[in-house]
Formats: C-alpha cells, structure tokens, sequence
C-alpha cells in the first residue's frame, strides 16, 4: 500500500467509525473500551486530537508534562472530549482527510491508530468489525516492524504472526496465530486478544 492508498483508507476508516458512533446513546459512549482506562468517547476524543490540536498546541501540553508523551496525550484526549463532546463523531468525518503523520512515522502509524482504536470500540459495543484484508496486512506489517516496538512492548522477531483468515505471515521462530485483528489487539497490548490466539509461541508472550 502506498502513501496515497493509505491514506486513503485512513478517511475511510474515520468516515465508517464516524458513522458508527454517530448515534451512541450516553450509556454506550460511556462504555469501557478495550484500550486501558478510557471509555468509548475518550477513545474517539483521542483520534480526535491530532485533527483538531495544532502542534504548538500539542508541545505546550508536552512540556506540561514535563516531556511525557502518554501525560499529554491524556491531557489533550480529556481536553478534546469536553470541549467537543457531541460533536466528535462530525469532526471525525469533517476532517478524515486531513494527512497528519506522527515526526518519524509515515501513514503506517495513523492506519493503525484507527483501526486498532476501531476494534477497541467496535468490540465492546458489539458492531461489526470488519476491517479488508490490505488494511489488516499493512496494519500488521506496521506493528511487527522495528518503528512499531519502539511503542508497543511485544517480542519482537523472536517469533512467527501467523493470521489465520488473511494471507500474512512476520517474523521467525515458534508461531504465534490468530485471526488479523485478534493479532493486531494482542501486538497493541489488549488482553482481549490473549484469548484468541494459539500455538507454541504464546508462552514466549507470558515470559
């Protein structure tokens, strides 16, 4: 997938998951999701911030948490989530062109930013969560690549992913398998996804 397609898919996947959210009631905005300590809406605040949040912004918050990238992070979701409240899922899709990119990262890193927080919504509410194979592929290409575990605490090369349903396969050693996105929540940190994987490589993860 190449730069354009990927972003491309990124509005896409704004666009599908505005939509979805569109019409929550209190209750399920309010709903744990499955990324720790935040709840539905604070998740969709959170993909939110870097549409809405300038980067003069986003660095004042870092140096009020004295460089600490999660403490402004959470500073800027709780922010974002009061201040738009119900008008998240319009500035989702009103801005799902917008071709932001982390420093260092390409659009690998906004994919999966969205996809993965799309399953941490989806899941919990019971929606759909179909995601097309390319997407599911360069999502997990990102996650199992040098850049990835530099952010998420995983084993790295030590083992083989293994997708069950798609054709994708990273890395060597004892193999790790699942279906796409219970790999791609498992490489993220979400317990959830413990529970949907199988093979000889699994207890390399409890170590």
């Amino acid at each position: 997938m190449d730069d354009d397609a990927a972003f491309a898919a990124i509005a896409d996947e704004r666009r599908k998951l505005a939509d979805d959210v569109a019409g929550l009631t209190t209750e399920q905005w309010d709903t744990p999701s499955l990324c720790a300590a935040w709840t539905c809406r604070d998740v969709v605040a959170h993909l939110v911030v870097p549409l809405t949040v300038s980067i003069p912004a986003f660095g004042l918050a870092m140096i009020k948490a004295r460089g600490n990238f999660d403490r402004a992070n959470l500073a800027m979701t709780a922010k974002v989530g009061e201040r738009y409240r119900d008008r998240l899922p319009k500035l989702l899709r009103d801005k799902a062109d917008k071709r932001f990119t982390p420093p260092g990262y390409g659009p690998s890193a906004p994919l999966t930013d969205i996809v993965v927080h799309g399953l941490d919504i989806r899941r919990p509410l019971g929606m759909p969560t179909g995601v097309d194979a390319e997407r599911q592929r360069a999502v997990l290409d990102f996650l199992t690549s040098p850049k990835a575990r530099g952010i998420f605490s995983t084993v790295g090369d030590q083992v083989c992913w293994r997708a069950t349903d798609i054709d994708w396969t990273a890395g060597r050693g004892p193999v790790i398998e699942g279906a796409a996105e219970s790999l791609m929540l498992v490489l993220t940190g979400r317990r959830v996804g413990a529970e949907e994987i199988g093979g000889e490589g699994v207890s390399i993860l409890k170590r």
